[in-house]
């Protein structure tokens, strides 16, 4: 395979849109890996379905006809019905959840700041929780910059399959520190021998962010366990669970969404992103994520991957 074939197949494979490319029989040459883990029978060397092409199961073809070596293919994108609407209504609610979430920690500074100026007022001590407020802006625009590196494109999720357990280990050896100082202990449960596809930067972010939930949130005493399984059918599950305080049932499903925070964590320094930052980089591997738990009963982040294709 020459060096355009190989950097065509990486450039479909890794796009962040459902796209396939089809002989002129409508057979799958290529699929993103997007396309094969969201949308039924999109598989490569058999027929895309027929309803696919004309607008059925509410997907929206694109095809862009072309030829090469004399044959005739179709690149074909295919999108969701309202996809763009949704799109810029999460881009609109985005600006604005930032713009909030900035304000506060602005004030607190301005305030300290301001405070500073007083006489009489212990000035070291007021730099330093001002340093802190600065270090929480930072976070959160580090945060914010990530996650629109990743809906971008900018970052690149899936790669070659590579070892997990090393990657896991130093994430949860580089947190430990914090653990100590919040009173969680931090455990590891992985067989040398389970590889996923996904580049070891965007997994250890994923431990990382799972691991930092469970060090604000879980209360002195908790244990927190990373915990990666192949499951049967050959996909992988990396979990992420605490027995600590956990979260009201009703919360479980709003704690992927971007700067939300349950009555307990509004209290804490977190910027709401982690578990956001969790999803997004799973299912951009072609995953699912899902939370389980409820108060008094920890919380579990499972992050299912699907079986190399």
């Amino acid at each position: 395979m020459d060096v355009d074939a190989v950097r065509g197949r990486a450039l479909v494979e890794e796009s962040r849109e459902a796209v396939v490319v089809l002989d002129d029989a409508d057979r799958v040459v290529l699929a993103s890996r997007r396309a094969r883990h969201t949308i039924e029978g999109v598989r490569e060397g058999e027929p895309l379905p027929s309803e696919l092409l004309t607008g059925g199961r509410g997907v929206i073809p694109l095809v862009v006809p072309y030829e090469v070596d004399g044959r005739r293919e179709r690149l074909v994108y295919l999108s969701r019905e309202g996809d763009l609407a949704a799109y810029e209504e999460l881009r609109s609610g985005f600006t604005a959840a930032v713009s909030h979430e900035l304000r506060t920690p602005l004030a607190r500074l301005l305030t300290l700041l301001e405070t500073a100026a007083l006489p009489g007022e212990d000035v070291s001590a007021l730099l330093e929780q001002a340093a802190g407020e600065v270090e929480q802006i930072t976070e959160l625009i580090d945060e914010v910059l990530f996650l629109s590196e990743l809906e971008s494109g900018a970052r690149v999720v899936a790669l070659g399959a590579a070892p997990v357990r090393p990657v896991l280990a130093e994430a949860l050896d580089e947190l430990q520190e914090r653990a100590v100082r919040a009173g969680v202990a931090l455990r590891l449960e992985c067989e040398p021998e389970i590889e996923l596809a996904i580049r070891p930067r965007m997994l250890r972010v994923v431990a990382r962010n799972l691991a930092e939930n469970a060090i604000r949130y879980g209360g002195p005493g908790a244990t927190f366990t990373l915990a990666v399984e192949r499951e049967q059918d050959g996909s992988v599950v990396l979990s992420g669970s605490d027995d600590g305080i956990g979260v009201e049932e009703a919360e479980l499903g709003r704690l992927f969404e971007r700067f939300y925070r349950t009555d307990r964590a509004r209290a804490s320094r977190g910027t709401g992103l982690g578990l956001a930052i969790v999803k997004h980089v799973v299912t951009q591997a072609g995953g699912s994520v899902v939370a389980q738990g409820g108060r008094g009963r920890g919380l579990e982040i499972s992050c299912r991957f699907p079986a190399s294709a």
